[in-house]
């Protein structure tokens, strides 16, 4: 794995958790609160900030099966974990792992040339 597809994975890591996160804490928190009390004006903003953390995980998600080349099937399956509350969790681990194994067979290419 070159540094580029292991930048990407990390990032695709990153925005993942906050995007898994974002939809039971912030838009069903904030259903929830505009259906008991009046406030009806903090929907927008959490709503619009879920987008973008959805939009910058499906930017990242192209990224990484570029430069990964990951199969079809599994960026399918990444893009089904987004739409699911707390899925991007899942996905952070099975990237954690991805992740490690790629450093190792790095260092391993390179134990190897030297």
């Amino acid at each position: 794995m070159d540094i580029k597809t292991a930048s990407a994975l990390h990032r695709l890591r990153l925005i993942s958790v906050p995007e898994a996160l974002s939809f039971p804490a912030l838009l069903i928190f904030g259903s929830v609160l505009s259906r008991v009390s009046d406030i009806d004006y903090l929907m927008m903003p959490l709503g619009v900030i879920h987008g973008i953390l959805f939009v910058i995980y499906g930017v990242f998600l192209l990224d990484v099966w570029f430069k990964a080349k990951w199969p079809l099937k599994k960026v399918a399956l990444f893009f089904l974990l987004a739409l699911v509350p707390f899925g991007g969790l899942y996905g952070d681990r099975v990237l954690k792992r991805d992740e490690s194994a790629g450093v190792l067979a790095a260092r391993a290419r390179e134990a190897a040339r030297a």
